[in-house]
């Protein structure tokens, strides 16, 4: 084992399996409850990170306008970059600030991803390995003839949505995420359409056209995927939508 791997599971992926399992006991062993449970904390941990990327996202929207100006006063792509870099530290956005968090996210998604399939394997865990894992604390053990509980609702959350119900949720809350993410969407079609630039175009149509694949792709990725990955997605992504709302509020009622 490579010191990679180990920074890995000591960090990240043996945490959140002991958080995971820790909500599993609290909430009577219901794994569906310890799921959405622990999808909250992970938001609410990483809002800060989360935060400046969003800003960003939405000023670059606003400046839309003074950048399409920029577009037709300077033909030269190296200065039309130079005043666009100039223009986003005027109004105080670093156009790298979200690499970071999103990379952040993603590798702790990762590890939840792991934590939930070590879990939700369809063959069944091993106790005695998944207490291996464990912190040593009696409260978090499991008894060598336990069995986990993977069952929430109608769902067994180690096996596929048989009525598909978590995976079109799932769809639902991402299109409407993308929907609010491209709330300005008309504002850009104008500066669009406003500037002679064809990579405009094509980069406005691309992100029309993400905006109904990803919920597509969510649906049929999340078919064959186990319930309780499924369920977490969901989740995560109702909270990303409830975070765009909150900091769109709080910003129409700063002006």
């Amino acid at each position: 084992m490579n010191i990679l791997t180990e920074a890995w599971n000591l960090f990240l992926y043996v945490p959140l399996l002991n958080l995971l399992i820790a909500f599993y006991h609290i909430f009577f062993n219901n794994l569906g409850f310890a799921i959405i449970a622990i999808t909250v904390v992970i938001k609410i941990l990483t809002y800060p990170l989360t935060k400046p990327s969003i800003i960003a996202a939405q000023k670059q929207k606003e400046l839309q306008p003074q950048i399409a100006k920029l577009k037709l006063q300077y033909k030269n792509k190296q200065e039309f970059a130079q005043k666009q870099m100039e223009l986003f530290k005027q109004n105080g956005i670093n156009p790298v600030s979200g690499c970071l968090p999103q990379i952040i996210q993603f590798i702790v998604i990762i590890a939840l991803y792991r934590a939930f399939t070590h879990i939700l394997s369809a063959n069944g865990v091993s106790i005695s390995e998944l207490n291996s894992l464990l912190y040593n604390f009696d409260y978090l053990k499991f008894a060598n003839d336990a069995v986990l509980n993977t069952n929430f609702l109608y769902l067994n959350l180690a096996k596929a949505d048989p009525l598909y119900i978590v995976p079109a949720l799932s769809a639902a809350s991402q299109f409407l995420l993308s929907k609010y993410m491209m709330q300005s969407s008309k504002k850009i079609e104008k500066v669009v359409k406003d500037t002679p630039d064809k990579k405009d175009d094509f980069m406005y149509n691309m992100q029309e056209q993400m905006m109904y694949m990803m919920p597509i792709m969510t649906l049929v990725i999340g078919i064959s995927l186990p319930s309780g990955l499924v369920l977490y997605w969901f989740v995560s992504t109702l909270l990303a939508v409830f975070q765009y709302m909150i900091l769109n509020k709080n910003k129409n009622g700063s002006k």
